[in-house]
């Protein structure tokens, strides 16, 4: 019905009131879409701007780590050239050093007076400490550049505490301790090398810090491991220092009265990168006033059972041979090293003729009459001409195999090698003179 037909004035009221409600919900509807629509419009907004965000965040993070990268390819070239620094160095600062250690040796036996005897002896722990600070800091550079490869091998535990006893017993002696290994007839697979200075650092400490009682080295199987002990009655290591005792330098807090003298705080340092590159974990416990327990988990080796037979086949080094009489070809390029050795070697009553290159030994040999009972060589002399080389020449010229002997500063595997190939002790310089006669001895025998 039309609206201009209804003449009931309630009902136009209730038509009207009924169109206007519907008009208000009409608006209320567009109101809420435009609402939502302002609403997306935001959010769009707010993840386009978060978007932004995070793809600068992304681009200075990627700008970052290319930063870090090149940083550590820097500090890693920094610390490889430290390395070769060090090695190269090393072997400049070990010849006067070598010549030190020579020279003092023939004095202290031309001494007959008890305060030149005291004043030789104080100069001889001077040069061993400085000997064992130089080799210690190449050590640890070399393990933090990671350019030491260890040689995994089977190591017999018994033929290795033999050696270390017969290092620590005279000042295990000299010091009133017991000093006891127990290695039964166990084998591991380590590096025999690092592992012999692991267990020489830690022995070294407990003999050191270790006032009465002893210091005892043992092991035990533990499945597949085997775990080597080495247990001391010393000061003991305080519970506030348990991570700091492998840091550098430190040495903690001890008795007055303990004997420290040649200790650097080193030895810890190196043993705990020592261990980290085998893979054999280092603990500890300790009790203050009662001793320290250090302990070293190694992995066995097959045929264990076989290790007191080689440590039997093995021949015992004699001593106390004389030298009387031994003639001996010295070829040496550094003047000092060279005299102070001859001078030392004369002192042992040998026969020596010097030579300082491949050339000057052939001309040394000329006397066909004169044959060497042994040579002694450096390995690096002048102009890139090596000693090995000139061992060899020798050998060639005498037409027999001469016992020979390497010194060297240089403690990379290649100079082992060479000696292993031609059949040659090696020894490292600065050369201790009695280790030195020791080995002349064997040879000669």
């Amino acid at each position: 019905m039309p609206i201009r037909q209804i003449d009931d004035l309630e009902k136009l009221k209730k038509i009207n009131q009924a169109l206007i409600s519907r008009v208000e919900r009409s608006m209320d509807q567009q109101g809420n879409a435009f609402s939502l629509f302002q609403t997306a419009i935001n959010l769009e907004n707010r993840v386009r701007s978060r978007t932004d965000e995070l793809r600068s965040t992304l681009r200075r993070l990627e700008v970052s780590n290319l930063d870090l990268a090149a940083a550590k390819e820097n500090a890693e070239q920094a610390n490889l050239s430290k390395t070769r620094f060090l090695a190269a160095a090393s072997h400049d600062i070990l010849q006067p050093l070598n010549a030190a250690h020579l020279s003092v040796s023939a004095l202290a036996e031309i001494q007959t007076d008890e305060e030149g005897k005291k004043l030789v002896r104080q100069v001889e722990r001077s040069l061993e400490t400085m000997d064992d600070l130089i080799h210690t800091l190449l050590d640890i550079s070399k393990l933090d550049a990671g350019v030491v490869e260890p040689e995994i091998t089977d190591v017999s535990l018994e033929q290795l505490f033999v050696s270390l006893k017969s290092d620590f017993q005279p000042l295990a002696e000299l010091k009133g301790l017991k000093l006891r290994f127990h290695a039964g007839n166990a084998v591991v697979r380590s590096d025999r090398t690092l592992l012999r200075r692991i267990l020489q650092n830690i022995v070294s400490n407990a003999v050191r810090y270790t006032r009465t009682g002893g210091v005892l080295v043992g092991m035990r199987h533990r499945s597949n491991m085997i775990r080597i002990q080495i247990a001391d009655t010393g000061c003991g290591i305080p519970e506030n220092q348990r991570e700091a005792v492998f840091e550098e330098f430190h040495r903690g807090t001890i008795p007055p009265d303990t004997d420290l003298s040649g200790g650097l705080g080193l030895g810890l340092s190196i043993v705990r990168r020592m261990t980290n590159a085998l893979g054999h974990p280092v603990t500890f416990s300790s009790v203050v006033g009662r001793g320290t327990i250090f302990r070293i988990d190694v992995p066995v080796a097959a045929g264990a059972a076989l290790a007191h037979q080689a440590a039997a086949s093995e021949p015992e080094r004699p001593r106390g041979y004389g030298l009387f009489g031994t003639k001996v070809l010295l070829i040496e390029n550094d003047m000092e090293v060279r005299d102070a050795m001859t001078a030392l070697l004369e002192r042992w009553q040998c026969t020596v003729r010097t030579a300082s290159s491949s050339a000057g030994t052939l001309e040394a040999l000329g006397d066909t009459a004169w044959i060497p009972d042994i040579i002694i060589a450096d390995q690096h002399l002048d102009g890139g001409d090596l000693g090995s080389v000139a061992i060899a020449d020798a050998r060639y010229h005498l037409g027999r195999a001469v016992p020979a002997l390497i010194v060297t500063g240089d403690a990379s595997e290649t100079v082992v090698n060479i000696a292993r190939e031609i059949g040659v002790e090696l020894m490292r310089k600065p050369l201790k003179p009695a280790q030195l006669r020791a080995l002349l001895a064997h040879l000669l025998a």
